[in-house]
């Protein structure tokens, strides 16, 4: 007999859906806090050293902040998991939703059957998810190398002169 998955799509796609509005709102929010450090961090007298180390301290920061959000997107699938029967218990629940999000699915936990593509979809959210991560860790630092002297570095990574 032939498993329906006809739940199992419509709870993932709407699970995918919040999880890229969490992650865009997240993004957001931390964009508008990196305006104010940005703002901070001009008006202050500046070295070399003091904007390395504000530069890496922002890297770090969004970094941290970044995992933090993965962890309430992984929490929001877990949930569900859990309110649909689709796992046994919160610790099975949240170690599964971290584990697919992060598409590594080493953690030995199966979904009931007739929840079974919903892991496959939350992988796909997490892939999304953590490839906008990428490409937002990334833009940053193409706004703090040049700050920091590293205009040829800039160059070579994007084979542009581009100079914000």
């Amino acid at each position: 007999m032939e498993t329906d998955w006809g739940p199992s799509w419509l709870w993932g796609l709407a699970l995918t859906a919040l999880t890229i509005v969490v992650h865009a709102v997240g993004i957001v929010i931390l964009s508008r806090w990196l305006e104010h450090v940005r703002a901070v961090v001009m008006r202050r007298r500046r070295s070399r050293l003091r904007d390395s180390i504000s530069g890496t301290t922002v890297v770090g920061t969004v970094a941290l902040l970044l995992a933090a959000l993965h962890g309430l997107e992984a929490a929001m699938w877990a949930l569900a998991l859990l309110w649909l029967g689709a796992i046994a218990t919160p610790h099975e629940a949240i170690l599964f939703s971290l584990d697919s999000m992060a598409t590594r699915g080493a953690s030995g936990l199966k979904l009931a059957s007739e929840w079974q593509l919903l892991g496959a979809l939350e992988a796909s959210a997490g892939m999304l998810a953590y490839g906008v991560s990428t490409a937002y860790i990334f833009a940053i630092l193409l706004r703090i190398m040049p700050l920091l002297g590293m205009r040829g570095f800039m160059q070579d990574l994007t084979g542009t002169d581009r100079q914000d």
